[in-house]
Formats: structure tokens, sequence, C-alpha cells
């Protein structure tokens, strides 16, 4: 279930239109003891537990771009110029300073802006955080054979030019090219404290992009590239004890150097937070129900199994540390372009596939919901379609005349290769092999159940795959942070990864009318030129839309502090729980 990006509550975009989307607030809740309440019981000490399955698979900032990991680590050891406050629901969304003393400045018409360190901040080692470090930070995203896995919006939005194919001249800190480090240079500059960022276009929220982790300062001597991917050299109020081990975890102490009166989002109650990777999600869910010694100040980012389900609503003393919330992720698969060239066959894949069949694998209504678009209907550029009208089930009499219209072998062999490892992953997995089959495809399962991302993301895999799994969810409820990040040949595929495209796909057109629809400063009419061009996308069989994810979340009796904040994807906020050792 590893999931990408923020789902942001609401916004204003172009400083002046305020927008609501109460979806990914968060849904109703089966049970509840979260809001504002739990915060303010919170006290300082103790050490909080956090269990989970999937591994995190980068702990460098401008490489993290899964949504669990972001929060968490913006939360402990990463700040950006600006941040969300450690608040339930909306009042989570709002737009606030973080190293900088205000949400910046903005200058000719959108495409310039402006941020000024706040005095006084400083990394673990007592050595000041300055501008230099967050523009060396920035500058390593454009290191696309290094710094792999992140979002690319320093690539989209800064003024940069680009060479024949697209692609920035720049190529980070690690190539040398004066020509591309003066384009660099021009288009991001320090003055004192001051960091100016010169875009190429008009981004009327480009103070919401710089909450992302990619924006974060980098102290440039401690780079070692993708040596660095499980370094964490803090700025924030914990720092890494030790090393971290993938697949085991690690633990974070608190930072001597952190001061809180230049951070007033983190609360940072616990002394210590031990995170355990590697279990599984019936024993995280049955180790937080039996409530056992340190698992009584456990938290987890894994939703409790359907089968387990049940037993948690029939549990009277579940009801105050329990709830079911609305995630912003959809979950859909995509066709490999290199591979599924015919776009009939990609037509008959969208036919056959049995949405209602993934939904109930998967749990339900309690754990997800049909989605007919890879844009959450609570995000502005949500457009109410069906790509090719067929039903939630699937049509495979439709599928089967699709591929006989294409002339292809029936049945059409085709591998799957999906994040699984859990009984949940595997129903759903087979699910959409059943009705795939059922169309006229012959479906092999490839299952991927340690590290996920970093697989499907590398070039030298594509030939493994003819469809893959992905989630996603907006950075903040603007289809502008769906459709490019995902579809953007130009800022996705390198020779050293995908990016974000994990199925290849690349079209002049619809690049063409990405950039028209940046180009509009008019957000209502912007919001309806992305939903056209997901419609695009979708008619060209470029994805397929599966379900809208619910997480049903259960944590320790001794967590305090258990709020549910859009800002951290309503994963467990580590800047508001605490523990209470009275209830050992």
């Amino acid at each position: 279930m590893t999931r990408r990006k923020h789902g942001i509550a609401a916004i204003a975009l172009g400083g002046v239109v305020a927008l609501v989307a109460a979806g990914c607030g968060g849904g109703s809740s089966t049970s509840t003891a979260s809001g504002t309440a739990g915060a303010a019981a919170s006290k300082p000490g103790g050490t909080l537990y956090y269990l989970t399955k999937r591994p995190a698979e980068h702990l460098d900032p401008q490489r993290t771009y899964i949504g669990r990991d972001i929060s968490n680590e913006a939360r402990m050891v990463y700040r950006t110029l600006t941040s969300y406050p450690v608040a339930a629901g909306a009042a989570g969304t709002k737009l606030i300073a973080d190293l900088a003393t205000d949400t910046g400045t903005a200058a000719n018409g959108g495409k310039t802006w402006k941020f000024t360190l706040k005095s006084g901040l400083k990394w673990q080692d007592g050595s000041p955080i300055t501008c230099a470090d967050v523009k060396y930070g920035v500058s390593r995203t454009f290191a696309t054979s290094v710094i792999t896995g992140g979002p690319n919006y320093a690539i989209q939005f800064l003024n940069i030019p680009t060479n024949a194919k697209g692609n920035s001249v720049y190529q980070g800190p690690y190539a040398t090219d004066p020509t591309g480090q003066a384009a660099y240079d021009k288009a991001v500059n320090c003055t004192g404290n001051t960091i100016t960022f010169n875009l190429s276009k008009p981004v009327g929220d480009f103070n919401y992009t710089v909450t992302m982790s990619a924006f974060a300062p980098y102290k440039a001597s401690l780079d070692k590239g993708d040596k660095s991917n499980f370094s964490v050299f803090s700025d924030g109020p914990y720092e890494l004890q030790g090393t971290w081990t993938q697949g085991q975890g690690g633990t974070f102490v608190r930072n001597p150097n952190w001061s809180a009166s230049t951070d007033t989002i983190r609360k940072a109650f616990p002394d210590k937070i031990v995170f355990t990777e590697g279990l599984t999600d019936e024993v995280i869910a049955q180790r937080l129900i039996s409530d056992q010694g340190n698992d009584k100040f456990a938290v987890t980012d894994r939703a409790v199994p359907p089968a387990m389900t049940p037993t948690v609503k029939a549990n009277p003393a579940m009801a105050t540390r329990s709830e079911n919330v609305l995630s912003p992720f959809v979950d859909y698969v995509l066709p490999n372009f290199k591979k599924m060239t015919n776009p009939l066959v990609r037509q008959a894949l969208a036919v056959a596939t049995d949405r209602n069949g993934y939904v109930a694998a998967m749990g339900g209504t309690d754990a997800n919901t049909p989605a007919t678009s890879i844009i959450a209907a609570s995000v502005l550029g949500y457009k109410a379609y069906s790509a090719f009208n067929a039903p939630p089930a699937g049509d495979p009499v439709k599928s089967k005349a699709l591929l006989t219209q294409a002339g292809v072998k029936i049945p059409y062999p085709i591998t799957y290769t999906y994040s699984g490892g859990t009984p949940t992953t595997e129903k759903s997995a087979a699910a959409l092999k059943a009705g795939w089959d059922a169309g006229g495809f012959n479906t092999t399962l490839n299952e991927l159940s340690a590290t996920y991302y970093d697989v499907i993301q590398n070039p030298a895999n594509a030939s493994k795959y003819d469809v893959v799994w992905g989630s996603w969810g907006a950075d903040w409820p603007s289809a502008s942070t769906d459709i490019p990040p995902l579809f953007d040949s130009r800022v996705n595929l390198t020779a050293a990864s995908n990016g974000q495209d994990y199925g290849y796909y690349q079209d002049p057109a619809i690049n063409k009318a990405i950039d028209a629809a940046y180009a509009t400063t008019d957000i209502t009419k912007q919001a309806s030129m992305w939903g056209d061009i997901d419609e695009a996308i979708q008619k060209q069989g470029g994805y397929v839309p599966l379900s809208q994810r619910k997480f049903f979340l259960i944590w320790g009796s001794g967590v305090t502090g258990f709020i549910d904040n859009p800002a951290t994807d309503n994963y467990p906020d580590l800047g508001s729980v605490g523990v209470n050792p009275a209830a050992k």
C-alpha cells in the first residue's frame, strides 16, 4: 500500500481563490476518539512505536515521494520553507511559514517567488542553515540519473532552458557543466537569507509546492549522491540514532540543536520514536488490538485487514482508538506503452477491468469506493465521465470483441506487476486477473512484496510487465498535481528512471495541452482543462482507475493526540501524537 503524495483539503490558488475539498479531509468515522482534544492531552516524554510493513525506499528528502514517508520525515527531520500546522480537519490545511519568515512573496505575475529564512536556524550539528543550503537541496532534483524517485516540480517550474529532447539543460550539482550551472543560478539565487525562484510560467500556488521535501535544504558537504539514500541530517526536532536498516527500521531521538523558538509547528512530544518495518498487516492489527506492553504506545500507517475489521467493530474497547476515514489516494493500473502499443488492446483492458471485484477484494466499502478517474472527486479538475461506457463489473464480451478487432491472438498474454505481500493485495490482483481473463486476456501475476516503486521506476525492468499498479493522491486539491506529475513525459522519462510515468506514456499533444492549462490563470477554466486532458488520456488507454481508498486505522491505548490531519494524508501525525506512561 505504498501511497504517494499528499492530499490537502483546502488551498488558495493565485492568491485570490480559496478552494475547499471536503473529501480529502476525511470521511465519516466508524468510531473515533480523535479530533483536537487528544492533542491537548499529549505531554513531552516517553517512547512512541511505529509499526509498519512496507520498508521506506528513501530517507533522502529529494527522493522521498511516498505519502507516509513525506509526512513522517516532515514532522521529524526535514523542514521546508512553508508547511502545514498540527491540527485536525480543515485547520490542518492552512499554509504557514516554516523555515521562512512568511509564506512567500509573489511578483512578476506569479513567475517570481521570494522567501526569507528565519534567523537562528540550525542543523543537527549546530551549524547554521543557509540560503545556499536550500538552493543546493533544490538543485539535486535535476540530477535525474542519481536522485531518482522524487517529485519533479522544480524541473517543471523553474525557468531553465530545455534541450532538443525537452529535458533541462541543467543536470544537477554532480555534473560539470558551466552553461547548465549558470542557467540554474539565474533561476534560483540567494541574496543574504532571501532565496528567489524565477519560474518559466505563472504558478500562483508555488508556495504550496515548496512544502515538499524536494525543496528542503541539503548540506552540500554531506552529499554522497545515491549513497546518501538512507542518511539523515536533520533540521527538525529529531535525529536518527545510529543507522537506518532497510526492512527493519531505526530509532529517532531528540535533536539537541532544534529549537521550538524557530519551529512553532512541531510539538515533538515523544523523547524517542522507534520504527519497526517488515511486519505483516495481520500481526500489526493483532498486536494493537491485544494492546500489550510497548504496543500500548504504538501507531501504524497500515489499515486493518478486511478479515479483521468485524473484530475491531465489535470490540467496545476499540471505539476510542480506531477510525475509518477517506484517504486522498486513488488506485489505478497502467498499460506499459513500450509493450501494449495497440490502442484497441488497451481499450479492451479497460473495458474488461472489474472495479467492483477489486473494491470487494480490497475490503469492500470499509476500505474503498470505486473510482472513475485518477483525479479524486474532491480535487479541482475532477470530471465525471466514463471513458468507454463499461460497467463497474467490466464487460468481457465487449473486451473480446475489441481484441478481435485488434487482430491479436486470443487469449492475449499479459503480465501484471503489483505491490503485494498481503492476502488483501493478492485477492485484489486475483479479482483483476479474473476480469481480464474473462475478457480475452491470459494474465500472469507478478507480485512484488519487498520494495516496489524503485523496481517499477527502473527502465531496466520495463520489459518485465504489460500492466502495472499505482496509487496517487494530489499534493493539494488541483489536478495540476495529478496530471503533469504522472503523464508529462518531458519531466518523467529519462535513461535512469520513468519518474512517476510508470507506463511510459508520452504524447506531444498532451504535453502541449498541459502547457496550455498551466498558462491559464483563470482557475475555473484551468480546472476544466485538466478534466479534459484526463479524459483524453483515459480514452487513449493511458490508465484504468480502480478505487479511492479509505484508512481503517487503530492505535494503542497509551497513544495521545491522534488527530485526522489531511496534511499528513490522515496517517498518524507525528507532530501531534504523544504517549501516556500511565497506560502501562
